[in-house]
């Protein structure tokens, strides 16, 4: 099964929430844990045993485990793994963006199912030109996994590049999302490419001519903490809202240590998403 497919599934099943795993360093003083790995550890694990069984995807992201040299990677490791086996789908928050042979080694470390860190999808950077995610693109082709590009992203400085336009006329985003169009093209059910759009991003995508309806998945962070609201996604997605996968981190990892409190905070998310975007 494509990863489209298998995400659709689990959005079918379980709701359109991504449960994002961000070992913050002040998250993990709010769970009373040390900044240390022992304390990401703890932390990380207990969010992946309380939420992969009750969401559609997680999202580890990668940062808070890299900056603990090779045994956070470790951590992250077992993240992944006990993720896989409650049911969820697995996305990566890892941004990565480069060209050649890097690129493809990138790809091999993230999606050939070979790797210990092999996720279903990861999150890329297109701003190399689209074109150089042609590695990551084709392995996760090749291996059934997906591949989330960076489209509309909520920081304040995106808009100076993602707002941008061309000879043409076309936003950089909106040939972003032209381009994913094209990816999916064809494919039967939810394609395997999506567009990362951030839940609080500024004025509306159609007014700038970016187009959403891409027949792949839509990767939306931003949602709770961050500020975005159940009005923001009906404001920005409309008619394609069926394809958003919202993400939330910090909204429901502040229920825990205790994990039937993280369940039941992804449970009530969920259920608040899905009357919306059903």
């Amino acid at each position: 099964m494509t990863f489209g497919n298998r995400l659709r599934a689990a959005m079918d099943d379980r709701g359109p929430l991504c449960a994002g795993i961000d070992p913050h360093p002040s998250l993990l003083a709010e769970w009373g844990l040390a900044d240390s790995v022992d304390g990401l550890e703890r932390f990380a694990l207990a969010a992946a045993e309380a939420l992969a069984p009750v969401v559609a995807a997680v999202k580890p992201q990668s940062a808070f485990f890299e900056r603990f040299g090779s045994r956070g990677i470790g951590v992250l490791e077992r993240v992944l793994e006990v993720s896989r086996e409650a049911g969820a789908v697995v996305v990566l928050d890892v941004k990565r963006g480069d060209i050649g042979s890097t690129a493809q080694g990138y790809a091999d470390a993230y999606l050939d199912p070979r790797s210990p860190l092999a996720a279903d999808a990861i999150t890329a950077s297109p701003y190399l030109g689209f074109g150089s995610l042609t590695p990551m693109l084709d392995t996760a082709r090749t291996h059934g996994a997906g591949v989330f590009v960076l489209a509309l992203t909520s920081n304040k400085e995106g808009p100076e590049v993602q707002w941008a336009r061309g000879a043409d006329g076309a936003s950089v985003a909106g040939h972003v999302l032209s381009e994913l169009r094209r990816l999916n093209a064809g494919q039967p059910g939810l394609g395997s490419f999506g567009a990362v759009v951030g839940a609080t991003i500024g004025g509306d995508p159609a007014d700038r001519g970016e187009d959403l309806a891409i027949n792949g998945p839509l990767l939306v962070p931003g949602f709770g903490a961050q500020g975005g609201t159940v009005d923001d996604l009906r404001r920005i997605f409309g008619s394609v809202r069926h394809q958003v996968l919202a993400s939330s981190s910090r909204a429901i990892l502040r229920a825990g240590p205790d994990g039937t409190a993280l369940a039941d905070a992804a449970r009530r998310t969920a259920e608040e998403m899905g009357g919306m975007l059903g």
